[in-house]
């Protein structure tokens, strides 16, 4: 745990951290500001983060909506506790419905697996929330209802999806006046007000084995969708053990397959393998080295992960020292290269994060997968309908295959750290195949280059586009970039506004001031977004 904090700001934004006893950071500032309203009301972290995460449907529709899924790390009761909130296939999602299809669709019926996130809220108020369930909406369905001026990010990504989902059965309730909404403008969608209203009341039920799951199922058929009533009816989210892995005397902790938080573990772990430490930070050398393990990382998920009562062996065997020491073998110090798949001893989403001052910490995230996700919005309710069944695959006999009952490969994944057997940070990079990336240069920025909570957020980042090539934010050093296409990179390098990197919030728990056993915390929140970190 960090006694003080590094005050530097070596980055460009020179947003400072926000310090206080009670934090929440999330991508949108009127979320952040639902979630300090819940800790003045009396609630803890768990109460901030599902309050902020309620309105983030509302005002950050673009990257999630209440027809998403989400999961969850939570350190509470001195142990960490990890959510599974994901939902399956239909039944009806049988290998012979998508036979002959080289990839699952993009958009559409054939893309909606059963959303969980509505599941999530309620698992999450119910094992750790103080306040009473239907208060954490408050703020959403104020803002659905009377309107809210949209932020400048999410204009964008709205006026983005807007020609793409413009003829999608209901997508036309998000272009109430015919476009997308811009900056400043005034948003309002009472139907949403009505259904946040409708699950607050019923705790989810009617999500489920209610109204507005019979609109959902209703919806589908009128358009050939799998999804009935019973798929809705069988929805449980999971708590499950979170996996984790040693990393300079630290631990750093994802939530277990379904989803690519073990690629961040993979690559980490097999970093601890190479000369890291003999290379400087920022330095192409040290990028070379992240991207390769990377790369190896993203091989070892596309082979094997899957839901996990599917996969061909525990999740644990891609972790084992022995196998990602083997891996760490095929990285070449002066070369980019290519990876195939280890073979391991059988045996468009919101990230956010709260505090509080009794100790608890929340890494949650939530997510459409796709910006607005399938395109579908269930008329009358404002339920944008996520496109996660896009994670399966259709290659037969592969783990991942789309078959009825499975949870998809997922992308979106929240992470955590700890020190000693205690919590450290709570922290995630939102954004598709960014995250597991991401996860691995934030933990690296910290445990090695003593970034602070805000500058772990502004550090320039990289990102791997397909199997080649890769992707740098335009405030590299060109020297950096130069090293790169030397050791053999395919490389490009981004627009200086290019959204293509993910967005990062970050909680880290400072030590308490000597006598006291209240802790601190410093948050920062990314400048890439219209973000915040708030403290109470």
């Amino acid at each position: 745990m960090n006694a003080s904090m590094n005050t530097h700001l070596p980055h460009r934004s020179q947003r400072q951290p926000v310090l206080a006893r009670n934090v929440i950071a999330t991508s949108q500032p009127l979320a952040s500001q639902a979630g300090a309203a819940a800790f003045a009301r009396g609630g803890n972290a768990i109460d901030a983060i599902l309050a902020a995460a309620i309105t983030l449907t509302v005002v950050e529709p673009t990257m999630n909506g209440i027809g998403g899924d989400a999961f969850a790390l939570v350190w509470a009761d001195d142990q960490l506790h990890g959510l599974n909130a994901s939902g399956r296939a239909p039944a009806g999602w049988t290998p012979e419905r998508f036979k002959g299809q080289a990839k699952m669709p993009d958009l559409g019926w054939d893309t909606v697996t059963v959303p969980g996130a509505v599941s999530s809220w309620v698992a999450l108020s119910e094992r750790f929330g103080q306040l009473p369930f239907d208060s954490l909406f408050v703020d959403a369905v104020r803002h659905a209802r009377d309107g809210y001026p949209v932020s400048p990010v999410i204009a964008r990504q709205w006026d983005g999806a807007a020609a793409e989902l413009a003829g999608q059965p209901g997508f036309d309730a998000f272009l109430a006046r015919g476009r997308a909404p811009r900056a400043g403008e005034i948003w309002s969608f009472a139907d949403q007000a009505a259904t946040l209203e409708e699950i607050a009341r019923t705790r989810g039920e009617s999500f489920y084995r209610g109204r507005l799951g019979q609109a959902i199922a209703d919806f589908a058929l009128q358009h050939g969708g799998a999804m009935k009533t019973s798929d809705l009816a069988a929805h449980r989210c999971d708590w499950v053990d979170p996996i984790g892995i040693e990393v300079r005397g630290h631990k750093v902790w994802e939530i277990p397959p379904n989803g690519q938080g073990i690629g961040a573990l993979i690559a980490l772990g097999m970093l601890e393998h190479l000369p890291y430490d003999d290379t400087a930070p920022g330095s192409a050398a040290r990028l070379h080295l992240e991207v390769e393990v990377m790369r190896a990382a993203f091989a070892d998920l596309a082979a094997h992960i899957a839901d996990p009562a599917h996969m061909r062996f525990k999740p644990e065997a891609l972790l084992d020292p022995a196998y990602l020491r083997q891996r760490a073998k095929t990285i070449r110090l002066d070369r980019a290269g290519q990876y195939a798949a280890g073979q391991p001893h059988s045996g468009g989403t919101v990230y956010l994060c709260a505090a509080d001052a009794q100790g608890r910490m929340v890494s949650l995230i939530q997510s459409n997968y796709h910006g607005f996700g399938s395109g579908l919005v269930v008329p009358g309710t404002g339920i944008a309908l996520h496109n996660r069944g896009r994670g399966f695959v259709t290659t037969p006999g592969h783990p991942n295959e789309v078959g009825p009952g499975k949870r998809p490969f997922h992308t979106i994944i929240p992470a955590f750290m700890t020190h000693q057997g205690r919590p450290e940070m709570a922290f995630g990079v939102m954004g598709g195949n960014m995250q597991a990336q991401g996860h691995l240069q934030v933990t690296m920025r910290h445990l090695l280059e003593a970034h602070n909570a805000q500058a772990l957020c502004d550090a320039p980042r990289w990102r791997i586009n397909d199997v080649q090539m890769l992707t740098l934010e335009a405030a590299f050093d060109p020297a950096v970039a130069q090293g790169l296409t030397e050791r053999g990179h395919e490389l490009q390098v981004a627009p200086a506004d290019s959204l293509g990197f993910g967005s990062a919030q970050a909680i880290v728990r400072l030590a308490a001031d000597e006598g006291s056993d209240v802790p601190r915390y410093a948050a920062g929140s990314d400048p890439r977004r219209d973000g915040q970190a708030v403290g109470c």
